[in-house]
């Protein structure tokens, strides 16, 4: 049987993407909107919104329109173990990011989520995760400035 979706990764990427667009801008509610010269509360999460569903409705057109190419875009299997090891280093992410500091963290993050890789090799997964936990105090804190723990309380730090 035939179907009138010719890019099906197209057309299941262009329905999340839209749906998470719809979303954001029904959860806004009732958030003062404001102008572009004066956002409100509301204005940059409905524009994202917007942007992204909009996003979405283009990957759902483009998914009726071309050739069809089965071969090259069919739909892989679904790899719920690493999108759980993912996922949870971004959960340990946040619960580390406010007890142990920025540097920790960062590390935690890069390691777990290579783990997620096929290609997961230890030495240069420690290696990534430290250049990275590096260049994230460098550019977070040093650079921008902002009030993130270098050491958290759990180490000792304020």
């Amino acid at each position: 049987m035939t179907s009138i979706v010719r890019h099906p990764k197209n057309f299941w990427i262009g329905l999340i993407f839209l749906c998470f667009g719809l979303a954001a801008i029904y959860l806004i509610g009732d958030n003062e909107m404001g102008s572009a010269g004066r956002m409100g509360p509301g204005y940059f999460p409905t524009v994202l919104g917007g942007l992204l569903a909009l996003v979405g409705l283009g990957g759902i057109i483009r998914s009726f329109i071309g050739t069809r190419s089965e071969a090259h875009d069919a739909i892989g299997t679904f790899h719920i173990k690493d999108i759980a090891i993912i996922l949870g280093a971004v959960i340990l992410f946040g619960i580390l990011m406010r007890g142990a500091g920025l540097p920790v963290a960062a590390f935690v993050l890069v390691l777990l989520s290579s783990f997620a890789s096929k290609q997961f090799k230890l030495g240069s997964s420690l290696l990534l995760a430290v250049g990275l936990a590096l260049f994230a105090v460098l550019l977070f804190v040093k650079l921008l400035g902002l009030p993130m723990p270098i050491i958290g309380p759990w180490l000792g730090g304020m």
